[in-house]
């Protein structure tokens, strides 16, 4: 038998969706007038749930000079392909489980070690002075996506409720509502509830830890997190919880806060007083974590009822 060329084996047709022209597509006032229209149709026997609840709106943000100089990855993928465990353990069903639960109204909760414990409405946060910042996102699966975000530095939220001065780690809590989030039902669960992750206080303080309440200049879709999500782009993705609606600022350093720590930031993590490695600088974002823990959501989810712990 003849010996076959390589580009005979793969020169295979490459599969090109059709191509849909401008004027096909349905402009957004229309569309939204339409839903409208549907929804008012609810009334008449028709159920449409969590219809508003899944839907972005616009939102105004100043430009960042923190941003990477990397293609954006299409919204379609970064709000349709998430890990978000209270809404299934599969890639898509975020974007279809998520449409019953409701993102407002909502309030992040900051106390323990902190002089003015406060609780923050969904109102406030809106109000602080948002930014447009772009972040490669990673997860520990071996996928990344760059994410146009909008929002605010934790620190900002930090600076209004005095943290003390022997506070060094803060722990986030995420909301538990099975009734709106069919991951968190069940005897088997992949997580325990609430979700809580944690970072050192030098950490919630830097420049590009940032609270992120939209992206793509809409405000936050339920698969990415609504209403209000933490976003730490030198770490993997299941550091940056969503939905949390407490954080609180204290002394020791939360479970989640050891087992997940890259390897150049562990030893200062156990050792107190010690000076992370690359502290502030790019090189800290290639940094590998210690465990293989599956990243939340792309944008990862965020339901806070803030509580930030401050330890020594």
């Amino acid at each position: 038998m003849a010996p076959v060329a390589a580009e005979e084996i793969f020169d295979m047709p490459a599969y090109r969706p059709p191509h849909i022209p401008a004027s096909e597509i349905t402009p957004r006032d229309i569309y939204m007038s339409r839903r409208n229209f549907m929804g008012a149709a609810a009334v008449a026997g028709f159920a449409f749930a969590g219809a508003d609840s899944a839907f972005a709106a616009p939102l105004t943000a100043s430009p960042s000079a923190y941003k990477v100089d990397e293609k954006l990855t299409p919204k379609e993928a970064v709000t349709t392909y998430n890990n978000f465990y209270e809404f299934g353990v599969n890639k898509d069903d975020p974007a279809a489980n998520s449409g019953d639960f409701k993102p407002t109204p909502w309030s992040v909760k900051v106390d323990g070690m902190v002089g003015k414990p406060k609780e923050f409405g969904h109102e406030e946060l809106m109000k602080m002075n948002l930014e447009e910042r772009t972040y490669r996102m990673r997860c520990v699966e071996g996928w990344s996506m760059v994410i146009p975000w909008i929002g605010f530095p934790l620190s900002a939220l930090l600076d209004q409720v005095d943290v003390l001065g022997s506070a060094k780690y803060v722990s986030f809590e995420t909301v538990v509502r099975p009734e709106e989030m069919p991951g968190q039902k069940g005897f088997f669960q992949p997580l325990p509830w609430p979700y809580i992750e944690g970072l050192r206080l030098d950490e919630a303080r830097h420049p590009l830890a940032i609270l992120a309440v939209g992206l793509y200049g809409e405000t936050l879709p339920n698969p990415n997190g609504a209403p209000i999500r933490l976003v730490v782009p030198w770490k993997y993705g299941f550091k940056s919880s969503s939905r949390s609606s407490r954080r609180r600022p204290g002394r020791m350093p939360t479970p989640a806060n050891t087992a997940s720590i890259p390897t150049s930031t562990r030893r200062s993590i156990t050792r107190a007083g010690a000076r992370r490695r690359n502290s502030g600088s790019a090189k800290a974002a290639s940094s590998v974590p210690t465990v293989a823990r599956p990243c939340r959501s792309t944008v990862m989810p965020i339901r806070w009822r803030a509580s930030m712990t401050a330890s020594t």
